[in-house]
């Protein structure tokens, strides 16, 4: 009779989906689906630079979520992405409250430290949606966990202005849609 090899063990420190979800949800959050990769940008031609041909308005992504869990769902919208094989370089994370831990840790070493990590562009970013100074990426999270709706009114057509391919909003459908519908 044939030896069957075992199953190779899978540790909890692989990454790949959870199957629990995070505390306080009662419900798993809709998963984003990773969006286009960016085309390769245009270098030096045979007669010098060529002009990159004006881009198509970045995917919209609405993942509901409440104030409280929102942060837990653009956390999870980045891991997907992750997962599906985005570079850390290509995602920016924004808050429209509260900072997002990472960022409220970062800054605790001071603005210089926080904002060389977001020049250097190795990793997934993490700032304020009204951070004037963080630069576009391909894609762009926002997370509705708070601030007025005029500052969240103003927060999506800036994380649009930053979104190359894919822009995810995690929030309230009904305040995300009825900002949007307002003109925003």
């Amino acid at each position: 009779m044939p030896l069957i090899p075992e199953e190779p063990q899978i540790h909890e420190s692989v990454p790949g989906p959870r199957a629990v979800p995070a505390p306080g949800r009662t419900a798993p959050t809709p998963r984003p689906v990773p969006g286009p990769r960016p085309a390769p940008r245009p270098g030096p031609g045979p007669r010098g630079p060529v002009p990159a041909p004006p881009g198509p308005a970045p995917q919209i992504q609405l993942i509901p979520a409440s104030v409280d869990g929102a942060l837990d769902a653009a956390d999870e919208a980045v891991d997907l992405l992750l997962d599906t094989g985005r570079a850390p370089s290509e995602v920016l994370v924004l808050t429209t409250g509260d900072a997002h831990p990472w960022a409220a840790h970062e800054l605790s070493f001071g603005e210089a430290s926080y904002w060389a990590q977001h020049d250097a562009g190795d990793d997934v970013f993490y700032a304020a949606a009204d951070a004037d100074r963080a630069r576009p990426r391909p894609v762009v999270v926002v997370a509705v966990n708070g601030g007025t709706d005029a500052a969240v009114a103003g927060a999506l057509p800036a994380a649009m202005s930053r979104a190359g391919a894919l822009l995810i909003v995690c929030g309230d459908p009904q305040r995300v849609n009825t900002l949007l519908a307002a003109g925003v």
